[in-house]
């Protein structure tokens, strides 16, 4: 028998029905003899609604106060679980992060995982309990609770089967599997059987919301075959695996359209070197994360440096800029918060050439203008309008058949 890793994300767990529902498929796996770790989201939007409390006290609450209210809405999923399968009549055992040492580092709101001590999992497995374990959180090395970031859970999940080398790691969610593009966005769009981790990884850091991107890279690392599957059917969902365990080495896998970032203009600075360094030195020592990058010199030796960071972190940068031009006594500042970014991903880029020159050309049939350009080896990003963006990835969905049948 297997042991298996699965994650239940909080439209699964929204009810105590919906509970009731996720603790009979718990029952199916454990009446075939598997060993089971179930790592479990709040309900709902329950943190939606814990963080909109915390803002009617204070508008910046202190983040180590933020981690101890964020994490107590897991709390309630993993002990009403482990209540349903004791009704069902399966020994279950509810943890804390803290309780199966999920070690992270101190950045509240953001941690990352350090290290699992997996011992009392190992234990209550060896007695056949379900382990039910709350994710998103963990605790620093001073026993503060940390929570991990949105989408945090899918992170505890994959990290939980790495520590256990599980067999398998299911990742369970209200959507049955990875579409070539949000189909709630473009009708035509179609589920894919397997992708790779590179591929994944790309989408996910590009807005596609069924995995978070930390989650990939754990499952890269550890080779974690993950399960992407819906809750609410029994149907096979999709595979994330290595790339040479994906048969069909597409051109474009999928398409991704992401509406939450700004573009920061940084205008009139020295043309000399080392000021880019100091720059996103600062930004990266603030833990923002800068998407695309372009730099442009203008006259008289001055030079502009575009990039993208997300709309959450433009008040820190913002300030981090200030700083800068303080220290250079040098440069002004340009925001625009109305752009949206359209990507396309495919490991098939490697070894074909002409994928820029088709998304260019099908924006431009739609009359679409670029604003910026960002690649890699297998990405092609442009940044366009908001009000084109929704357009825009449509006809990139279109230019690479990808709503025709696999």
């Amino acid at each position: 028998m297997a042991l298996i890793v699965q994650k239940y994300g909080g439209t699964s767990v929204g009810s105590t029905d919906l509970i009731m529902n996720v603790a009979n498929r718990i029952k199916t796996y454990y009446d075939q003899g598997h060993d089971l770790v179930v790592v479990v989201s709040a309900m709902g939007d329950s943190t939606d609604r814990l963080i909109e409390m915390a803002r009617r006290i204070m508008n910046n609450p202190p983040p180590r106060e933020m981690d101890m209210l964020m994490s107590s809405g897991e709390q309630v999923s993993v002990a009403l679980l482990a209540m349903a399968l004791s009704r069902l009549g399966v020994k279950a055992r509810s943890f804390t992060g803290g309780q199966v040492r999920i070690m992270t580092d101190d950045a509240h709101m953001e941690a990352r995982i350090e290290s699992i001590d997996a011992g009392v999992v190992r234990q209550a497995l060896q007695e056949r309990y379900v382990c039910i374990v709350a994710g998103f959180q963990g605790v620093d090395a001073r026993g503060n609770i940390t929570t991990l970031g949105r989408g945090g859970s899918d992170t505890s999940a994959v990290a939980m089967a790495a520590a256990l080398s599980a067999d398998e790691c299911e990742i369970f969610t209200d959507v049955d599997g990875v579409y070539t593009t949000d189909p709630n966005k473009v009708p035509g769009a179609r589920k894919v059987s397997r992708i790779s981790y590179d591929e994944m990884l790309e989408l996910a850091r590009l807005g596609a919301g069924v995995l978070h991107s930390r989650s990939v890279e754990f499952a890269s690392k550890y080779g974690i075959v993950l399960h992407v599957r819906s809750s609410f059917n029994n149907l096979p969902g999709t595979l994330v695996v290595r790339e040479e365990d994906v048969m069909e080495k597409a051109l474009v896998r999928g398409v991704s359209l992401k509406t939450d970032e700004a573009r920061i203009a940084v205008k009139d600075i020295p043309d000399r070197p080392g000021l880019a360094a100091n720059l996103f030195g600062r930004l990266a020592r603030s833990r923002v994360n800068v998407d695309m990058i372009v730099q442009s010199s203008g006259k008289e030796n001055r030079n502009t440096i575009a990039f993208t960071v997300p709309e959450k972190d433009l008040l820190l940068t913002r300030q981090v800029a200030d700083e800068f031009f303080k220290e250079i006594q040098s440069g002004s500042l340009e925001v625009d918060e109305r752009i949206a970014i359209v990507s396309a991903v495919g490991v098939g880029m490697k070894s074909h050439s002409g994928v820029a020159a088709d998304m260019f050309g099908a924006l431009a049939a739609e009359n679409i203008n670029i604003e910026m350009i960002s690649t890699s080896e297998i990405k092609i990003s442009v940044v366009v309008h908001i009000e084109q963006g929704k357009k825009a990835l449509e006809a990139v969905h279109r230019a690479f058949g990808l709503e025709r049948p696999a």
